[in-house]
């Protein structure tokens, strides 16, 4: 049976809710965990639909909740906010800390089943089971109304997540997100070491992969800046919308000129990612 049990390490009122930290011992990561929430000021009345953010490398539980500016629009939409770290910290695990695309801060939103990390990073299960069950289980959660989205390696949980559990979310998005992993930098350092070297394997954890023989049922947004450094060497945000295209995957998808990888370009459309999942939310 899962510990439920969560202790608070911050708490600030904004919007008319309440920004809050907890850190939790999550049996699923076998360590302690934090996360961020925003309480909208409708959660003191009554339950509210929850929207996951997923961050990118090396981003912690503090970094949205602190620079999207999210918790103004949420306030109005009446949506909890839950902004959960990216990977187990001081696992103990050898080499976890040398590199910021690899161990801490970057667990990808994957189950490693490599021996050197199987133990500690399990963040697809932490994300998909633990988690929401601490949530609903400490806060005013409406039943059945969850969404997701996230930045970069977030964006990348958030579309995956999406298409390998179908029927969980309501709505899905994501700001310049790793929509194929198994042919990038990035997603290949993180796949040949968390899942071994079995390319099959990896495409069940890729979203230009799955997209290929899942179709998304709820609505599907991606914003990406058209300044971003990553955009060609990592994002493969072209090849990702061609191929819904191309399986008339319905899709909004918007290149913003100008905006690069950064919170200031996901700042700036933050209200109309938070809209996006209202209307699904709500409905």
């Amino acid at each position: 049976m899962l510990e439920l049990k969560i202790e608070q390490i911050g708490s600030s009122k904004s919007f008319g809710g309440w920004t809050k930290m907890f850190s939790h011992h999550s049996e699923t990561c076998g360590g302690e965990m934090k996360f961020s929430v925003f309480l909208p000021p409708q959660a003191e009345s009554g339950t509210v639909p929850v929207l996951y953010w997923l961050s990118g490398l090396t981003c912690n539980h503090e970094n949205f909740i602190t620079k999207a500016g999210a918790q103004k629009y949420a306030a109005e939409s009446g949506i909890m906010l839950v902004a959960p770290d990216t990977s187990p910290r001081c696992a103990g695990v050898e080499g976890e800390d040398e590199d910021y695309d690899l161990g801490s801060g970057a667990g990808f939103y994957i189950n490693a089943t490599t021996e050197k990390w199987v133990k500690h990073y399990r963040m697809e299960d932490y994300i998909m089971r633990e988690l929401p069950e601490i949530i609903s289980s400490n806060f005013p959660v409406l039943e059945g109304r969850e969404s997701i989205f996230g930045h970069s390696m977030g964006g990348h949980g958030a579309l995956t997540l999406a298409l390998k559990y179908p029927g969980r979310f309501r709505s899905v998005s994501a700001f310049s997100p790793i929509c194929a992993p198994s042919q990038c930098p990035w997603g290949e350092k993180a796949f040949i070491n968390y899942l071994g070297e079995n390319r099959e394997v990896w495409k069940k954890h890729d979203a230009n992969e799955l997209i290929q023989s899942t179709k998304l049922e709820i609505p599907l947004l991606i914003d990406q800046g058209g300044d971003d450094q990553f955009l060609e060497k990592e994002l493969n945000y072209d090849l990702f919308r061609k191929t819904c295209e191309k399986r008339n995957q319905a899709l909004t998808a918007r290149l913003q000129s100008g905006y690069d990888h950064s919170y200031f370009f996901i700042a700036t459309f933050m209200a109309d990612h938070i809209q996006h999942h209202e209307n699904a939310l709500h409905s």
